[in-house]
């Protein structure tokens, strides 16, 4: 749909910070779409709770115009209850197709996506609509990806209720390819004769734990993090990532963004540290201030299939200096030869 030039508009998950920093831009919309909430962002303009940031986040779905769709995931809870305020039409998905929120709003005729059986499938009534096959749709990454999948079920929902044929929505699944040029900083993947690199913008506890989840099904021998924390979060904040880091990975390094927020460095890298030695004491743990020498050092000392997460400040750079690395490494490997 994306590259399709008879398709006038795209579908775009609002980014919270740009919400808290901006409001919406614009008064109403036909669809809109709530995928999740998480810790990120409190402590932020008054935002303090979960419940606080759910009362932001709705102000999406109450734009939304009588006649339109909000869609909304019906696995949080708090996103979930969003609906009980909403004027407009109501679409639901989920990851369980079992999940009773799902059951109760279609047995009332209502529309939800759901991931069932591995496929992608819509729910209007009583009739069940198979889109495609999660495996088959390359931003899944074979099905390891789940929190794409979600993305999917709830662009898949606002497809069809903008009256997109389904072949047109399953040939649009299928021929996005995840790529630096398509989706920079999002899971862009690259393979390396003897290990593999990530390079995602990830930076909060639940992006730290998606890749987590996905990682959890890669047959690799070792997994390196390059992690940061963005200088304007809460000294919490800075402490679970280090936690879920800790839990995540064989060896972590740790880095710093450009702009610090008003923090100094070790207002953000000593919680970071503390939070891994409680949860994994004896993890290697390395401190390496600027971004590209903390990359470096990381694809300069990849063990044979290992794999390296870089969550990344600078997109760009961060995937330049992959790139730049292995054209290095192809090089020296013909001289070999």
């Amino acid at each position: 749909m994306l590259k399709d030039p008879t398709v006038n508009f795209a579908v775009l998950e609002c980014a919270r910070g740009g919400l808290l920093r901006s409001g919406l831009g614009f008064d109403q919309c036909d669809i809109g779409i709530v995928t999740n909430l998480s810790s990120d962002h409190l402590g932020l303009r008054d935002i303090h709770t979960l419940e606080d940031l759910a009362k932001v986040k709705s102000v999406i779905p109450k734009s939304v115009s009588k006649d339109g769709y909000a869609i909304l995931n019906a696995d949080d809870d708090l996103v979930y209850a969003m609906a009980e305020e909403l004027k407009c039409k109501v679409a639901f998905f989920s990851m369980d197709e079992n999940n009773p929120r799902i059951l109760k709003h279609i047995a009332k005729g209502g529309l939800a996506a759901v991931f069932e059986n591995g496929y992608i499938s819509i729910f209007k009534n009583s009739y069940k609509i198979r889109i495609d096959r999660v495996a088959d749709v390359p931003l899944t990454f074979g099905g390891k990806a789940k929190f794409n999948i979600e993305n999917i079920l709830a662009a898949a929902l606002a497809g069809y209720v903008s009256h997109f044929d389904i072949e047109d929505i399953k040939r649009a699944l299928r021929t996005f390819i995840p790529s630096p040029d398509k989706t920079p900083g999002r899971m862009n993947l690259f393979q390396f004769p003897n290990f593999e690199v990530l390079v995602d913008y990830a930076h909060n506890v639940g992006g730290l734990k998606a890749i987590g989840g996905f990682m959890e099904d890669l047959d690799v021998s070792r997994k390196v993090g390059i992690i940061a924390g963005v200088g304007d979060r809460r000294t919490e904040d800075f402490y679970e990532i280090g936690r879920v880091a800790g839990e995540v990975f064989d060896e972590i390094i740790i880095r710093l963004d450009n702009d610090l927020r008003g923090k100094t460095p070790e207002e953000i890298t000593l919680p970071m540290m503390q939070g891994i030695e409680d949860v994994a004491p004896h993890k290697q743990v390395k401190v390496i201030p600027e971004e590209m020498r903390a990359i470096a050092y990381a694809l300069e000392n990849a063990e044979p299939d290992s794999f390296v997460a870089i969550f990344t400040e600078d997109v760009h750079e961060s995937v330049k200096m992959v790139e730049s690395f292995k054209v290095i490494q192809h090089r020296s490997s013909m001289l070999v030869e």
